[in-house]
């Protein structure tokens, strides 16, 4: 029973012709539990309808920093709002991306990252963190800012292993994702074998990111299926395992009760 933990089948224009199908197909592959991202303004009443339509499903809520121009106070305001929902269980996904250098400028993207941090802080939930191409920023501004009194999920990591020491040190957890099955992906194989096996979260950030063999694809949430049997593999370990400790994971940092009883 596997959860997945950053997933934007709720919004995906490419899931717009077999949505429900996909979703159906991920319960089928082993997908329990699931959490999708509201990431935009416009998209949060679309993610809120999607977690209530589904009792297995949970949301984050936030602001991408490609996105950040849309940041203002009605937008504080919306996430404050949509924060009360009891399916939003996380702030994100947050943070700094420095690879599309047209989006939003990069001193903007900080500030907002910074407010958005102070919010999840403010409102006690975890974080979840976008980061591409901008380690020692990101790092650094959780750093300055407390971000380990809530923690969270460091969303698609990409760092090396004294980037994710630090994030560890920080009560974040590190989703591992489709990228891990890269042959081009030397050091996310290496993070991933040598992290603590109570501190990885798995996720697929589909409608991107597919993993081997389907690289280049379409995503789709039953992926996260892939990924753990290859990290099994990696590890040296079973499917059942990963999928049994990484799901406990995920329930911990979100603060989602077991659906089996426990907590």
């Amino acid at each position: 029973m596997l959860f997945n933990t950053h997933s934007h089948v709720d919004t995906g224009r490419q899931f717009a012709a077999d949505r429900d199908e996909v979703v159906e197909r991920a319960r089928q592959m082993g997908v329990s539990q699931l959490m999708v991202i509201g990431f935009e303004k416009a998209l949060l009443p679309v993610t809120l309808a999607f977690v209530e339509r589904y009792d297995w499903a949970w949301a984050a809520v936030g602001i991408h920093p490609t996105s950040a121009l849309e940041w203002d106070r009605d937008a504080e305001r919306m996430l404050r709002e949509a924060a009360r929902h009891p399916k939003v269980k996380a702030i994100g996904e947050v943070g700094l991306d420095y690879y599309w250098k047209d989006s939003a400028p990069f001193e903007l993207q900080r500030d907002v990252f910074r407010q958005q941090i102070r919010l999840a802080r403010d409102l006690g939930l975890p974080l979840v963190i976008h980061n591409r191409d901008a380690h020692e920023d990101v790092v650094r501004i959780l750093e300055e800012e407390g971000a380990g009194e809530v923690g969270g999920i460091m969303h698609c990591f990409s760092g090396d292993w004294a980037i994710a020491e630090r994030c560890l040190a920080m009560n974040f957890y590190i989703g591992i994702g489709g990228t891990v099955t890269y042959k081009n992906n030397p050091t996310g194989r290496d993070v991933a074998q040598r992290l603590p096996l109570d501190r990885i979260v798995l996720e697929t950030d589909d409608p991107y990111l597919a993993p081997m063999p389907h690289r280049g694809k379409r995503n789709e949430p039953g992926y996260v299926r892939i990924v753990a049997e290859f990290l099994a593999e990696l590890r040296g370990t079973t499917l059942e395992a990963i999928a049994e400790a990484t799901s406990a994971n995920a329930r911990r940092v979100l603060r989602i009760a077991d659906p089996a009883g426990e907590s």
